[in-house]
């Protein structure tokens, strides 16, 4: 492993036990900080309401959380009553005006939820959780409050095996398949200061928001990577943490379904690479460099996702969405074609709706 990725291993990562309640409060208190979780959501009715009915009752009861937010991504189920019963403020992602046209994708959300929160830190939960407690929540927090150098925790857990009948009861403590098969693979070989984060796609991560303003959004499921990979470019890796938070129980998705989230990762690290000669291992760029996604290499002609490239090229989002082929005797012809979206939404800070509601860190 890189000397540098076990170092910050070492002194950067932390058990979400070490965090209590009443210490964080006292800090939170003291600092004059607010705290908004946002949990994004699509067609999450069976599970939605117990995570915000925990959340609100362990944490926004005693001021820890200010802000409770569900943002419904055009779910077909009753995910936005159920989560307004439970307690959580319930927005309707496709409905916020943020001055862009409307597109669907986890990444879309968590930029939109910028435009209706307030919050100082952002802390990130999925809908989706089955075996889960609060202490996500504190553990998450726990780094950003304890240290002002911190601006991404990142947790980690065993996954429960619920997708495995004979193993029920077992949990790994290895990554999904999409990051064990494609974002570890690719921390290693161009990012690997990166190397040591155990669940670089984990849905469970908190941020400031002077931090995430900042940054450019992939609307789907790159979000996650994405943050990971600038906040280290232009901050370094002392600015990021990860937390222990035990174990993790949710639903799984088919593996067509994780066929298109890998795409999306992989479109969006692409996009990260150096302009020019991007082939050698460890050449992402170095920590603590300021610039958008792609330009941290040499000039070059950039060639568009879904064409073919030329040794030395870098890849750029196409105008046309891109999609994955995938085989699948149930349909006519045996092919089905999915969309893999690969817009990225600019900085919120440069948003002009977003400045005009006053959300603007600085």
């Amino acid at each position: 492993m890189d000397v540098a990725a076990r170092r910050w291993f070492d002194s950067h990562t932390f058990d979400a036990a070490r965090f209590e309640v009443t210490d964080l409060l006292r800090i939170k208190q003291q600092s004059a900080q607010t705290v908004s979780v946002v949990i994004p959501a699509r067609n999450e009715a069976a599970t939605v309401a117990a995570v915000v009915s925990q959340i609100r009752q362990a944490l926004m009861v005693t001021g820890l959380v200010d802000e409770l937010i569900v943002l419904d991504s055009d779910s077909t189920d009753d995910t936005a009553a159920v989560a307004r019963a439970a307690g959580a403020a319930v927005f309707a992602a496709r409905n916020i005006d943020t001055g862009t046209p409307v597109s669907p994708g986890k990444g879309e959300a968590l930029w939109k939820s910028l435009f209706v929160s307030t919050g100082d830190l952002l802390v990130f939960i999925d809908a989706d959780l089955t075996e889960w407690g609060p202490h996500f929540v504190t553990g998450l927090l726990g780094p950003l409050l304890t240290d002002p150098d911190i601006l991404l925790a990142k947790g980690f857990y065993d996954r429960l095996a619920d997708d495995l009948p004979d193993e029920s009861a077992a949990s790994a403590p290895q990554g999904g398949r999409v990051t064990e098969l494609v974002a570890r693979p690719l921390l290693n070989l161009y990012w690997p200061e990166l190397a040591a984060v155990v669940q670089p796609l984990a849905g469970e991560w908190a941020i400031r928001r002077s931090l995430i303003e900042s940054l450019s959004i992939p609307v789907g499921y790159g979000v996650e990577f994405a943050s990971l990979t600038d906040t280290w470019r232009r901050h370094g890796l002392a600015a990021i943490a990860q937390v222990d938070l035990g174990r993790r129980g949710h639903r799984h998705q088919n593996v067509h379904d994780l066929g298109v989230m890998a795409a999306e990762i992989l479109a969006t690290a692409m996009r990260r690479l150096p302009l020019a000669e991007a082939g050698q291992p460890g050449q992402a760029g170095q920590p603590g460099q300021a610039g958008q996604p792609g330009q941290a290499g040499q000039p070059g002609q950039a060639a568009q996702l879904g064409q073919a490239a030329q040794p030395g090229q870098a890849v750029q989002p196409a105008d046309v969405e891109p999609s994955l082929q995938q085989f699948d005797r149930s349909v006519g012809q045996g092919w089905r074609s999915r969309p893999v979206p690969v817009l990225e939404r600019p900085a919120a800070r440069a948003n002009e709706h977003y400045r005009t509601v006053a959300r603007c860190s600085s």
